[in-house]
């Protein structure tokens, strides 16, 4: 990490990160995020809404691994800048000794990552600088700090769009999960354009030279768990997973996921 993020950060041009960011409330976004962002609402008003729905959907499915399925290890793929309710601050206020390892290859998450490694004194929090399409790198770089012969959460949150060729994400999916131990686990979401307006506002923000995502179908989608043990509900939209009294339904059908146990 001793090369300076900052240079390599083009704030010229909207990145996905500051733009949901910016959706989410915070601080951490240019002109250019926010002149994208403000477009893709007015295309789609109801983004903003969604942005917090996924955000939700990864609070209760990190709840649910940590208090019910006894994760203590978790694994992060594309964290993406610091917000609320981050993985580790979620699972270790449930379990203090949970170890926690965020993947990513964005130099602006690096100029942030203080805030994610911030720990419970108990536990530990680490990051690795890789593209998470590099499972040896990954794996090698989560050793550091998990036990990879011990279950591991394995935590995949709604950035699977951003690889666009469907097979290679399904390859990436499948390479994490044989590589990990039985009773491991995969919380995975992915969005899903339930709408033309959605669809369109994608389309104009991946036309504007912003690195692309792709949406999936909840039968894509599904791909991800073959082989896996589906926990309760199964792969459902993001408000219909264990919903709590905070869980909205304005986007019922903008994102799907589903927790699975890996045999």
């Amino acid at each position: 990490m001793s090369e300076d993020p900052q240079p390599r950060i083009d704030t010229s041009v909207a990145h996905s990160a500051r733009v949901w960011n910016y959706w989410l409330g915070g601080k951490e976004h240019y002109p250019a995020d926010r002149i994208a962002g403000d477009a893709y609402r007015e295309a789609f008003p109801l983004i903003e809404v969604m942005a917090k729905e996924s955000r939700a959907f990864l609070r209760r499915t990190v709840t649910y691994l940590a208090a019910e399925a006894g994760m203590r290890q978790f694994l992060d793929l594309g964290a993406g800048l610091p917000t609320t309710d981050n993985t580790h601050e979620v699972a270790q206020r449930i379990a203090p000794d949970a170890r926690v390892v965020y993947v990513d290859h964005d130099p602006l998450v690096l100029l942030h990552v203080q805030a994610l490694l911030s720990s419970a004194p108990e536990g530990a929090t680490s990051y690795i600088e890789v593209d998470m399409r590099d499972t040896p790198k990954v794996l090698a770089g989560a050793a550091e700090t998990l036990d990879l012969s011990e279950p591991v959460a394995l935590v995949i949150s709604d950035v699977l769009g951003h690889i666009v060729d469907f097979e290679e994400a399904l390859a990436l999916v499948a390479r994490l999960v044989a590589a990990l131990p039985s009773g491991s686990h995969l919380a995975l979401s992915h969005a899903n354009a339930d709408s033309p307006a959605q669809a369109a506002a994608q389309d104009a923000y991946n036309s504007s030279g912003a690195i692309p995502y792709v949406f999936r179908t909840p039968e894509q989608i599904a791909r991800f768990f073959d082989a896996l043990d589906l926990v309760e509900p199964g792969l459902v939209s993001w408000p219909n997973w264990r919903p709590d009294a905070t869980t909205g339904k304005a986007t019922e059908r903008a994102g799907w996921g589903a927790v699975a146990r890996i045999p």
